[in-house]
C-alpha cells in the first residue's frame, strides 16, 4: 500500500524536475549543440555566404595544414605562446588575489574585489582608449614620452605595429583584464572553507601559510579552481580581439598578432569564405577541448 501511494509522488517529482530543466536544454540545444554541429558540417563544404554550400570533403582542413603559410607559421605558435602565457599566469594570479583579499576585513575585501574585478568588465572599451593611448606610436604616447624623457631612446616607437612588441602587448593587456568571473568564483570558494579545518591543520603541525594553501585551501575548494581553470582557457582562447583592436589591423602587421580567433575573423568576415573559417574553428574547439581535458585532470574529482 506505501508503495502504491510513493510511486505517483516520485513520478511527479520526475515530471517538475523536468519542466525546470527544459528551458535550460532547450537553450543549450539552440545556442550551442545545433551551431557546433552546423559548423562541423559546414567546415566540410565550401560558402562565400552568395551561393549555397558545396561540399568539397576534407579539402578546408587539407589546405589548412598543407597550404596556409599563415596558420602553421604565425597562428598556432602565437596561440600556443598567448595560451601558455595567459592561461596560467592569469589563473594564478587570480587564485592569488582571491586568497589575499580572503584574508581582508569584508568591506575592504569588498571594494578591492570590486576594483580587481571590473577591468573584465570594460576591457573592450579601456583597450580601445586607454592602452593605444599608451602604446601610441608618436611623442603623445605616454610609453614614448616616458623614455624619451629619461633619454632611453632616441625617437618615437610604433609599439602596436612593430612585430616585435605586438605580441606582447597583447598579453599584458589580457592579463589586466583577466580577473573575470573565474576570479569571483576562486574568491567565493577561498571564503566558503571551513576554518575548522586550518584550526585542526595547525595543531597536527601545520606550520605556515604556503602549506596552509596547499594541504587545506587547494583541496578544500577544487570545483571553484575547475570552474576558474576552464573560464580562464575559454576566455584565453577566445581574446582574439586584442590584436586587431590594439594594431587596428586585421591581418595584424607580419601576422605578429594573428591569433586563431582572429584567423577565424579574418576568413569568416573579411573573406567571406565560411567553409574555410569553419573548419578554422573545429580546429578551435579541440584545441579547447584537450586543454580542458589537461584542467578536469588537475581538478576533476578523481572519484565521480
Amino acid at each position: 500500500m506505501n508503495k502504491a501511494i510513493a510511486m505517483p509522488k516520485v513520478k511527479r517529482h520526475d515530471r517538475e524536475a523536468t519542466i525546470f530543466l527544459l528551458p535550460y536544454f532547450l537553450a543549450f540545444m539552440l545556442f550551442i549543440t545545433i551551431p557546433v554541429l552546423m559548423g562541423i558540417l559546414l567546415s566540410v563544404t565550401y560558402f562565400n555566404l552568395l551561393q549555397p554550400p558545396r561540399f568539397i570533403g576534407l579539402s578546408n582542413y587539407i589546405y589548412l595544414f598543407t597550404s596556409d603559410d599563415a596558420f602553421m607559421r604565425s597562428v598556432i605558435p602565437n596561440t600556443l605562446q598567448f595560451v601558455i602565457i595567459v592561461g596560467p599566469v592569469g589563473y594564478m594570479l587570480g587564485f592569488l588575489l582571491a586568497w589575499m583579499l580572503a584574508q581582508l576585513p569584508s568591506k575592504l575585501r569588498t571594494v578591492l574585489a570590486l576594483v580587481i574585478y571590473s577591468p573584465s568588465m570594460t576591457a573592450g572599451v579601456t583597450m580601445a582608449v586607454m592602452w593605444r593611448v599608451i602604446f601610441s606610436g608618436d611623442e603623445g604616447g605616454y610609453l614614448n614620452a616616458l623614455l624619451l624623457n629619461l633619454a632611453l631612446i632616441e625617437q618615437p616607437i610604433q609599439w602596436l605595429q612593430n612585430p616585435n612588441f605586438l605580441l606582447n602587448i597583447m598579453i599584458i593587456v589580457t592579463l589586466w583584464g583577466s580577473m573575470g568571473i573565474g576570479f569571483l568564483a576562486m574568491l567565493a570558494g577561498v571564503l566558503n572553507i571551513n576554518q575548522e579545518l586550518y584550526e585542526a591543520a595547525y595543531v597536527d603541525g601545520m606550520k605556515n601559510k604556503v602549506q596552509e594553501i596547499f594541504y587545506i585551501t587547494i583541496p578544500s575548494m577544487k570545483p571553484q579552481m575547475l570552474f576558474g581553470a576552464v573560464m580562464s582557457l575559454v576566455a584565453t582562447f577566445n581574446a582574439g580581439a586584442i590584436g586587431v583592436q590594439l594594431s587596428g589591423q586585421n591581418p595584424t602587421p607580419q601576422n605578429a598578432g594573428q591569433l586563431i580567433v582572429t584567423h577565424i575573423e579574418d576568413y569568416g568576415f573579411i573573406r567571406y569564405d565560411m567553409g574555410y573559417a569553419a573548419a578554422i574553428a573545429v580546429i578551435l574547439l579541440l584545441m579547447v577541448y584537450m586543454f580542458s581535458r589537461v584542467a578536469f585532470k588537475l581538478f576533476g574529482d578523481r572519484d565521480a
